[in-house]
């Protein structure tokens, strides 16, 4: 069956687009009327070559710049008094993820068999979270689904930005790193056994450096591989204690506790924790399953405990700022203000302006990070390579200093 090319307008008069499936031209047009579109213009997809191979398990991955789109579309077309499926329909037809594809096709399926929307997002973990979840059960119940998705939206942005900030972060040190490592890996291996054989043709006694410099590239030569095994065998090993309930707790805490990284850690836990708790009290989500979600998706054990410090204390009658400012994890500035969100009763309000807070103060601290290692890690690579290169050239310049005497 042919696809089409659709632009037209909705009830609210948002321009939407998309692709659909059908016979001809007049069946997607009078299929886009049904739906309430107007300013229809509809013209046949691209022909050309398309086959894809399939291996067993694969699939391409949901970014998450594709649920972000599907939520903004999906909460318009609500908005514009479009029925559920209908949404649906339209949404998974224009999805060019083969894989968000199939899983949009059977939430619809799943929904016109009598299921509630959450429930039949449910079904699909690697798609739609838990937080993702709460919030469209609580739009459902609430009668404030457009309203919903667009605050989910929202959170997804700005917790994909700050994801961003991060690993941009780490990208350019690890770079560098890497770039040192290849050169004075190359010039080891490669280059420095020419200048030995050339200096050994000469006799004499070499300068120190130099000797140590040629010392370990024999070294280097000779346990290459050993070495790469060695490297390989301490990233499982750390992979798997890692994955141990004291070994997770124990990386954790150091992480937490190290000079310039624990700080970055701690306001970026900070800024995930109020925006997300923001989102789903101001969203209708109760707060005991907004602590549990949060406390999940926490990504450091610690942080992890302490949020569950504050759900049980909580569930005892509580306020949520005693425990916060027991388990230090948080900073007293933070404590401060949700207590005062609690006495108003404003918490939602005050959560994401802490959020707002602390998404800039990720943004100076990364800028700063970056802007530190930056000088560090040019003069360790300058040293590095420089220091090979003089050691070299030493016996060179020795033989030099005695031809001219």
């Amino acid at each position: 069956m042919p696809k089409f090319d659709w632009e037209a307008r909705s009830k609210s008069g948002s321009a939407q687009k998309g692709v659909m499936e059908a016979p001809n031209v007049a069946m997607v047009e009078a299929q886009l009327k049904k739906f309430g579109f107007t300013g229809i213009t509809i013209k046949e997809a691209g022909k050309g070559l398309n086959f894809e191979i399939k291996f067993p398990g694969g699939g391409k991955k949901i970014e998450t710049k594709d649920l972000v789109v599907f939520t903004r579309q999906f909460a318009t077309m609500i908005d514009s008094g479009l029925p559920l499926v209908q949404c649906l329909e339209i949404l998974s037809g224009q999805q060019e993820n083969k894989s968000f594809k199939e899983i949009l096709i059977k939430v619809k399926e799943s929904v016109e068999s009598g299921s509630t929307f959450a429930d039949a997002l449910s079904k699909h973990p690697k798609a739609f979270d838990q937080l993702y979840v709460n919030l469209v059960a609580a739009g459902e119940a609430g009668g404030i689904l457009d309203t919903i998705l667009n605050r989910l939206a929202a959170y997804i942005e700005k917790a994909m930005k700050l994801k961003k900030q991060v690993k941009g972060a780490m990208v350019y040190p690890i770079t560098i790193m890497s770039i040192a490592v290849i050169v004075v890996g190359v010039i080891l291996v490669f280059v420095i056994p020419t200048f030995a054989k050339m200096f050994a043709d000469f006799g004499g006694e070499l300068p120190g450096p130099t000797k140590v410099v040629i010392a370990l590239s024999s070294f280097l030569k000779k346990y290459i591989i050993v070495i790469i095994g060695a490297f390989f065998a301490l990233k499982v090993a750390f992979s798997k204690y890692y994955s141990t309930v004291n070994g997770r707790k124990v990386i954790d805490q150091l992480a937490l506790k190290m000079p310039v990284i624990g700080p970055l850690i701690r306001k970026v836990s900070t800024a995930k924790f109020t925006r997300t708790l923001g989102t789903m009290i101001s969203s209708g989500v109760p707060i005991m399953d907004g602590l549990e979600i949060v406390a999940k998706t926490a990504g450091n054990v610690v942080v992890e405990k302490a949020i569950y410090d504050v759900r049980q204390a909580i569930s005892e009658g509580k306020t949520m700022a005693e425990p916060l400012a027991a388990c230090g994890v948080f900073p007293p500035m933070v404590v401060q203000m949700i207590s005062v969100g609690e006495a108003t009763g404003a918490m939602d309000a005050m959560l994401n302006k802490i959020a707002d807070f602390y998404d800039d103060e990720v943004d100076d601290a990364v800028g700063a990070l970056t802007s530190m290692m930056e000088p560090m890690l040019m003069v360790f690579l300058g040293t590095t390579v420089g220091g090979l290169v003089v050691a070299m050239y030493l016996p060179i310049f020795k033989l030099a200093g005695a031809v001219g005497g």
